[in-house]
């Protein structure tokens, strides 16, 4: 990988871990409007953390700011990061950073929403490789949380140990039995995925009875 983003990490780095720039936010805020400069903060706890200057022109958001690698001096870093427009629905446009990336002598170009601090520059996440944290679960565990997240939308619990709410005031019938539904397939589907697995941990008996057909 050389140019921006060279020296790509062997590990799997997240997203979580890294901080970002997401260009929505950056909208909301007016920072991309042209002609606008000034600091963008990151904060822990309403503590402040870390901080890079920016300055919005006409097509791109340039970045300012210090880069240091294992201990090493202070790098100062300029870079230009380009910005394109799509039309959305009802004559609006929502903005994209165009990845300023070069992996393996190609740019990059992909048009995203964020922009990680994987290394030496702020890239996309395929460039770093990185990964959000739901996508190393296991697939039973993204299931119950899809489950939960389901349960709680309809004014529930999370987990199995609760009933499945009551359809809400105002939720269409169909929309209810359509949630309960999904509900009831993630939970199962997240049961035989668990079992699947530790399944080897198990007697015959109790495989017979957790796998016997239906």
């Amino acid at each position: 990988m050389g140019g921006y983003g060279s020296g790509r990490r062997g590990y799997k780095q997240k997203a979580e871990e890294c901080r970002s720039l997401d260009v929505n936010r950056l909208h909301r805020e007016g920072c991309l409007t042209p002609g606008r400069q000034g600091n963008w903060v990151w904060s822990r706890d309403g503590e402040e953390v870390a901080r890079i200057g920016y300055k919005a022109e006409e097509g791109q958001f340039v970045l300012d700011y210090r880069f240091r690698q294992y201990g090493g001096e202070w790098e100062p870093i300029t870079e230009v990061v380009g910005l394109t427009h799509a039309d959305c629905n009802y004559g609006n446009q929502r903005p994209y950073f165009r990845c300023p990336g070069v992996v393996d002598g190609r740019h990059c170009g992909r048009r995203v929403g964020k922009l990680f601090s994987g290394g030496r520059y702020f890239l996309c996440r395929h460039c770093y490789g990185i990964a959000y944290a739901s996508q190393s679960e296991p697939r039973y565990d993204r299931m119950l949380r899809r489950a939960n997240k389901l349960r709680m939308a309809l004014g529930g619990e999370p987990g199995t140990a609760h009933f499945i709410a009551f359809k809400p005031k105002g939720m269409w019938q169909r929309t209810y039995d359509r949630k309960r539904f999904e509900i009831e397939r993630c939970e199962n589907q997240a049961d035989q995925l668990f079992l699947s697995k530790f399944s080897h941990l198990l007697s015959k008996e109790e495989c017979e009875m957790f796998f016997r057909e239906h």
